[in-house]
């Protein structure tokens, strides 16, 4: 059987670390580090997602600022709110939680965002800079912002101990926020790296062959379990709803991949839930340390 990678343990590692460095950088400079999170609307998902944040925040000793705004919001109500937060240089963070209403062009709202404050990752400038990334050492340097859930299966294998190095990976999904990114992360870790989608022809004999793979393409199940290595190193990115009229609430999460028939060969998994999705917080904190700590860089 597999050993079931504790995404909630290691998240704690990494925020424990993240809480050391907002410590040090505030006794040396006087900064602390600050995020801002913006709620457009009501939306049950994004309000559980920005109380979890806030709560990160506290365990990090982060400065954690809410804006929230009704659904009814007009774009340029928002898109001022993020002009006020661009100019504060108290604030070295700024997230607007997705999705937003209608109204709103969601790209607009990315691109207004301070490339030095984006910690999601998403801005075109900070997407051109992580591209050409030599390597994770760089990142203070360069003030790189890493997509948060990527850079969490970065972080979940690494502390796992599976070496990447010469991997043969697959990265199965090819979106803009997971797959792409993650492809990159793995080849600047020296592995050989295949994106496979939904469309993939034989992608059950590419799977095979991997020594890493990365499920990230939102379908239940996608992903067999006698499509994995044995011995293979398994991270599901998927969060899948399904119904199950045993469960509490009438359904219950699932990954992309068949966990139990996949945890029978594979040499370490991740579970859904209790995986990747809890990493992905913890990397926004470690992005907002980076951006303080460029941001006092800069200052001194």
């Amino acid at each position: 059987m597999a050993e079931i990678i504790n995404g909630k343990a290691i998240s704690e590692e990494v925020k424990a670390g993240v809480k050391t460095g907002v410590e040090e950088l505030f006794d040396k400079t006087g900064v602390r580090a600050c995020l801002s999170v913006i709620l457009v609307g009501d939306d049950p998902a994004s309000q559980v997602y920005v109380r979890n944040k806030k709560i990160a925040c506290e365990a990090c000793g982060i400065k954690s600022i809410e804006h929230r705004l009704p659904a009814s919001a007009t774009q340029d109500e928002l898109l001022g709110i993020i002009a006020e937060l661009n100019a504060d240089p108290g604030v070295h963070g700024i997230l607007c939680q997705l999705p937003v209403p209608k109204q709103i062009d969601e790209n607009e709202v990315l691109l207004a965002i301070d490339p030095r404050k984006d910690v999601d990752g998403f801005h075109p400038m900070n997407v051109g800079k992580f591209m050409t990334l030599k390597s994770f050492e760089d990142i203070v340097e360069r003030g790189v912002f890493l997509p948060c859930t990527p850079h969490g299966c970065i972080e979940l294998l690494e502390r796992s101990g599976v070496v990447l190095k010469g991997a043969d990976a697959v990265v199965i999904g090819r979106s803009n926020i997971v797959g792409k990114p993650v492809a990159m992360m793995l080849l600047s870790k020296h592995a050989t790296v295949t994106i496979c989608h939904s469309r993939t022809k034989n992608i059950s004999e590419i799977v095979k062959r991997a020594d890493v793979v990365v499920a990230a393409v939102g379908i239940p199940g996608f992903v067999k379990g006698e499509w994995i290595k044995r011995g293979a190193a398994v991270i599901d990115v998927g969060m899948n709803r399904i119904d199950d009229p045993t469960a509490s609430k009438g359904s219950r999460l699932v990954g992309d991949v068949e966990f139990d028939k996949a945890a029978e060969v594979a040499g370490c998994i991740t579970p859904v839930p209790g995986g990747v999705g809890l990493m992905t917080v913890a990397m926004l904190m470690k992005n907002t340390l980076t951006s303080a700590t460029c941001f006092a860089r800069n200052k001194a």
